[in-house]
């Protein structure tokens, strides 16, 4: 095992300084998308992470892209748990991390049928896609930071957060219709 570098003051002083400004913004996107238990993991993870590395990090760009870049990856590793949570909501109408969160239950109840649509579309997405689309809706990235976080193009970003946006809106129109076989065979047309 490689011994850990420490930093010195003014590296500890800036590193105290994005933790707290940072860790629970993190946390909550992380803690959406893998749920409470794993969320605390993941989250102090991008901070050791973060803190390894923190020496070679480039002060002169912004650190939330970097940040958000760390959990993406360790993120990678809860997608097949995730997908398999949002099958389970789309078929229960039950979501496992909002009911883990009772102070999200009561605003769940009234848009549920249509989150589970949503569940079902999500998990329908390619994991690479669907990791754009859920950095630019639920951690409220820009195009710029996202495409930071995960090394591409700010262009690639765009052009794939437009196809997944209109990819995501075909899947729910096509879940509401009352045919379900016709739905079903449509589905696999956007794979």
């Amino acid at each position: 095992m490689r011994a850990q570098r420490l930093l010195d003051a003014r590296e500890q002083a800036a590193f105290d300084s994005v933790f707290s400004a940072e860790f629970a913004s993190i946390h909550r996107y992380v803690r959406r998308r893998v749920g409470r238990d794993a969320a605390d993991d993941v989250a102090a993870g991008t901070f050791l992470a973060a803190y390894a590395n923190w020496h070679r990090f480039d002060q002169t760009r912004p650190v939330r892209p970097w940040l958000y870049g760390i959990a993406t990856n360790l993120l990678r590793h809860h997608y097949r748990d995730e997908e398999r949570k949002l099958r389970a909501y789309a078929r229960t109408g039950i979501d496992p991390i909002a009911w883990e969160d009772e102070s999200e239950v009561v605003r769940r109840l009234d848009a549920s049928a249509r989150q589970r649509e949503l569940a079902a579309a999500l998990a329908d997405l390619r994991p690479e896609d669907r990791e754009i689309l859920l950095l630019h809706a639920w951690a409220e990235l820009s195009d710029d930071e996202i495409a930071a976080s995960l090394s591409l193009p700010t262009g690639t970003v765009k052009s794939r957060l437009h196809r997944t946006r209109v990819r995501l809106r075909n899947l729910i129109a096509i879940s509401g219709q009352p045919d379900g076989e016709t739905a079903t065979a449509s589905k696999k047309e956007f794979r």
